[in-house]
């Protein structure tokens, strides 16, 4: 039996890329996770309120998906099936079309794409060209969609898309968001305005791609009214919709998709992050039946065949979604979520409370003072990190599954963080 040699933490340095960025903010070496709990070399825990930004939505090693995926494993159960035909596939395929699809009326065909979510959004971009035949994909203002360069064409974020070294990221019109502009400006109606004018210089688009919850992009959540009319802008024009679901969704804002109460059906629906359950690399893109017109390997992905990530995947579903149980105890948590954010930015003037479920944080319109509150967080036992423009909002991804009492007492170390990162000059909200 092979020994597990730990090295020191200068091999990191020594041999890592400089892409690396989460392990700058945390910088310890992790050995073990237990839902909400990470537990470094050293012997020292940390609650968990990043979860691999939403790909933990069921916490650290869930023990069901723990001892399925064991079984399997132990069973010689297929590893790699590229998109052949697998027990654990099928199993996945009838367990979703069984407790997502069929209680939404969703018709939806289920497409492998490549492991991550980037992959799933090239997917859809490159699908609702094929159907409409056009090239203009609408993308908003703070949007974030992925790394790859369709995908980070419609990401709105400077320092991301500086990482293709200039070359063309074309084929975006850009949007503004519900929100972009003050809470006074219609955004919606502008969009239509310019739509409606032959004149405006945008083109008929093949699809609208959004977020519900804008994740990276600051928190910004869309209001279902809103969603709404964008997703009639989409009727009106020809266009596709595509929901990104990949952060936002399985369970992040209480229902499994972040749309669910909104009325809208969307075309193309990119899925990945906390699909698997388990932090297993799983993609996939959901597609409208009249829109899969996708010949025989048009678009395929060495290792869209993942089954280890297929069997966590339906354990994840049979106990988490079975019932209302599980989204009522999100609901729950999210309600006291937001109350302790709501009290904690009384802190800090003008900061305000952003993003929905459990799905939140404070913008706190400083980038270092949030770095600030992040770097006492982890000092004191939390993992926390921010998102926004200018990494203003500091964001609460919690597992979903987190016990109440740890889930209390991280929110205790996140609000002595702000209280001591504002100290002794606290300035009581306007």
């Amino acid at each position: 039996m092979t020994t597990v040699t730990t090295a020191g933490p200068d091999v990191f340095e020594r041999r890592e890329s400089e892409a690396r960025s989460y392990c700058r903010s945390f910088p310890t070496t992790f050995k073990s996770a237990a839902n909400a709990t990470l537990t470094d070399v050293d012997g020292r825990s940390y609650t968990d309120f990043l979860a691999g930004c939403s790909s933990l939505n069921y916490g650290h090693n869930d023990p069901d998906m723990k001892a399925a995926l064991i079984d399997y494993i132990a069973s010689d159960g297929v590893t790699h099936g590229l998109d052949m035909q697998t027990e654990a596939k099928a199993a996945f395929i009838e367990t979703f079309e069984r407790l997502v699809l069929k209680p939404r009326g969703m018709d939806h065909k289920i497409m492998f794409t490549g492991p991550t979510g980037t992959n799933a959004v090239e997917a859809a971009m490159k699908l609702a060209r094929k159907v409409t035949g056009r090239q203009t994909i609408i993308a908003f203002t703070n949007g974030f969609h992925g790394m790859t360069m369709g995908a980070l064409g419609a990401t709105g974020n400077e320092s991301k898309r500086s990482g293709a070294g200039g070359a063309s990221l074309g084929d975006i019109a850009r949007m503004p968001y519900e929100g972009a502009f003050g809470p006074d400006a219609d955004t919606l109606t502008q969009i239509e305005i310019l739509l409606d004018n032959p004149s405006s210089g945008y083109d008929a688009p093949a699809a609208f791609i959004v977020e519900p919850v804008q994740g990276e992009g600051g928190l910004n959540a869309a209001s279902k009214e809103w969603m709404q009319g964008i997703a009639r802008l989409a009727r009106k024009h020809g266009a596709l919709l595509i929901v990104d679901e990949i952060q936002a969704g399985i369970g992040r804002t209480g229902g499994f998709f972040s749309f669910d109460e909104f009325g809208i059906e969307p075309d193309l629906i990119p899925l990945a992050k906390s699909l698997s359950g388990m932090g297993l690399p799983l993609a996939v893109l959901l597609i409208k039946q009249e829109h899969d017109i996708w010949k025989p390997a048009e678009h395929n992905g060495t290792f869209r065949g993942n089954n280890h990530a297929f069997v966590t995947a339906r354990v994840a579903l049979e106990k988490f979604w079975s019932d209302g149980k599980f989204a009522g105890s999100v609901r729950e948590k999210a309600d006291y979520l937001e109350q302790r954010l709501d009290a904690m930015r009384m802190h800090v003037s003008g900061s305000r409370l952003k993003g929905r479920g459990m799905m939140r944080g404070i913008d706190f319109g400083s980038g270092d003072l949030a770095a600030t509150i992040c770097a006492e967080c982890f000092r004191n036992g939390l993992i926390i990190e921010t998102s926004g423009a200018e990494d203003e909002v500091v964001k609460v991804l919690a597992p979903l599954t987190i016990p109440a009492e740890q889930f209390a007492a991280g929110l205790d170390i996140l609000e002595n963080a702000i209280a001591a990162a504002v100290s002794p000059n606290r300035i009581a909200a306007e």
